[in-house]
């Protein structure tokens, strides 16, 4: 599983969040998209979504409190109790094992914010008949 995980501002664009996905890495391979609960009805996430056609993981912010980070912004810390929404939503969204891909990716005005996580190839169980 490949997860891009968005924290976004009211007044972010789908081009906001297409160009912090693009900043993040980029949606090859990306199987799942991610956000706070309180967000899926964001215009902008939502155009994102349909163009994209990922299953979405809405996350209540609970499960991100105490997730540790590769990169860290006070205002984060105090609101949210995690260095960077993207980067904890997509390690618990990803599940178990998960590790981000590169930090945090902030799109050009400033309005969302990505990361991308997986789950190692070697992590992941082979379905019976696989070969490793």
């Amino acid at each position: 599983m490949r997860v891009a995980a968005f924290g976004l501002r009211e007044k972010a664009s789908q081009t906001s969040l297409e160009n912090a996905l693009a900043r993040a890495g980029g949606v090859a391979g990306v199987t799942h998209l991610a956000v706070l609960a309180d967000k899926t009805a964001h215009p902008a996430l939502a155009a994102l979504v349909a163009r994209l056609g990922l299953p979405l993981r809405a996350l209540p912010r609970e499960n991100i409190a105490g997730i540790a980070t590769r990169t860290h912004s006070c205002r984060i810390e105090k609101g949210f109790e995690t260095g960077s929404v993207a980067e904890a939503l997509a390690l618990v969204a990803a599940g178990t094992g998960a590790a981000l891909a590169a930090p945090r990716a902030t799109s050009d005005d400033g309005m969302a914010t990505c990361a991308i996580a997986e789950i190692p190839c070697a992590e992941i169980p082979c379905a019976q008949g696989d070969k490793a």
